[in-house]
């Protein structure tokens, strides 16, 4: 796998949650499409770009089990999600919508914003920590039953603040049985996680294809099941496509061609390695260094261990250590003292915390680097 991916020797990269790079097959097909759009300009996009992009289209889409017109490609995650959630258009001024505050930041900014435009109540609530399976589903319980007005709820498959993996289809389900619609956050999901879009259960999911699937950066998609398509408002009243077709909801204006015209090399070598393969992969990469410091003095790990709960991202903060300033502190130690790249994550209920992610292209040795530092940054060797 390493020899798949040119990665800088320079630091060990444990902060691969922001997107994922590309291995070099892929690297090479995005050069070689940028060099081709370059050379043949508007002559290759007046005339046979639509043909390719929906080759696209249906490439994504049988790979992540949707029919195509089920399948609208976006410029990543953030903006299918906030085009299903502004565009959701059976709200009703005095209802409600749900999220929580694992949820990404851009989405919870997107469902505040229908308080104003859609003149619903926005409620907030917290995730547990550190969850069970159980007791993320009873929290969901709750919040549903103590908001009866909620009509949609923000639910994310994977957080990016902790990498605690939700059991989505059982609070889609949960949801559907009290009439309430959820958008579902599949940003840090597909490609670190094995599934299909219809295991989720959700009628409204958003994907990126620039992170786990390894597709140059600037590309993602929306899903909206068929019989949904109505409830979601075109976007900006496009009438480049009919109102009946998933790609109206989408206005981007001018994209990255060559961006798109390298997914079926990404979802190729994906496929080759195969989704199992990766989710064993990154779940072993991350028990491998979890496992090593959960006794260490002071460190409190903030995702489970449970089965199921966790793919490769794991969050963790020193003990009594919530703030900025502390998580900061910890993140330029382990970069300039140990190059060890990870990031400080805000927005967990009960402080910020550091995220390490790795990625395929990891190897035990950079993780043996993460345990020793970790070993000194908690004096746990001097205890």
């Amino acid at each position: 796998m390493r020899g798949l991916y040119a990665v800088t020797p320079d630091v060990v990269n444990l902060e691969n949650g922001y997107w994922g790079i590309m291995a070099e097959p892929v690297r090479r097909e995005f050069i070689r499409q940028t060099d081709m759009i370059n050379y043949e300009n508007t002559c290759y996009v007046r005339q046979r770009s639509a043909g390719d992009f929906e080759g696209v289209r249906t490439k994504v889409a049988e790979a992540v089990g949707a029919a195509v017109d089920e399948i609208a490609l976006t410029r990543g995650a953030t903006e299918a999600l906030q085009l299903l959630i502004g565009g959701y258009n059976k709200l009703r001024p005095g209802d409600a919508v749900l999220y929580a505050d694992l949820d990404y930041d851009s989405m919870q900014y997107a469902m505040n914003a229908l308080k104003a435009c859609r003149g619903v109540d926005v409620v907030k609530f917290n995730v547990p920590e550190s969850a069970t399976q159980q007791a993320v589903l009873d929290a969901y319980a709750r919040a549903l039953e103590v908001t009866p007005k909620t009509r949609v709820l923000l639910l994310t498959h994977v957080s990016n603040r902790t990498g605690l993996v939700l059991p989505v289809a059982e609070i889609v389900r949960m949801a559907k049985a009290k009439g309430i619609d959820t958008i579902v956050d599949a940003a840090h999901s597909w490609g670190q996680l094995d599934f299909k879009v219809s295991d989720l259960g959700a009628d409204f999911v958003g994907f990126n294809l620039h992170k786990w699937i390894g597709a140059p950066i600037g590309v993602g998609f929306l899903y909206i099941r068929k019989e949904r398509l109505a409830d979601i408002d075109r976007d900006m009243g496009d009438e480049d496509f009919p109102e009946v077709d998933i790609r109206s909801r989408v206005h981007t204006g001018t994209v990255n061609f060559a961006t798109v015209l390298t997914v079926p090399a990404a979802l190729a070598l994906h496929q080759e390695i195969g989704a199992a393969a990766k989710q064993a992969r990154l779940r072993y990469l991350r028990d491998y260094w979890v496992t090593r410091v959960r006794s260490f003095k002071d460190i409190v790990i903030l995702t489970p261990d449970e089965a199921g709960s966790y793919g490769a991202i794991t969050s963790f903060r020193l003990a009594g250590k919530t703030s900025k300033a502390d998580n900061d502190a910890v993140v330029a130690q382990l970069r300039d003292s140990y190059k060890v790249l990870t990031v400080r994550r805000a927005g967990v209920a009960k402080g910020q915390c550091i995220r390490v992610t790795p990625a395929l292209y990891t190897e035990e040795a950079d993780l043996d680097r993460l345990v020793e530092a970790l070993a000194v940054v908690t004096d746990t060797k001097a205890g």
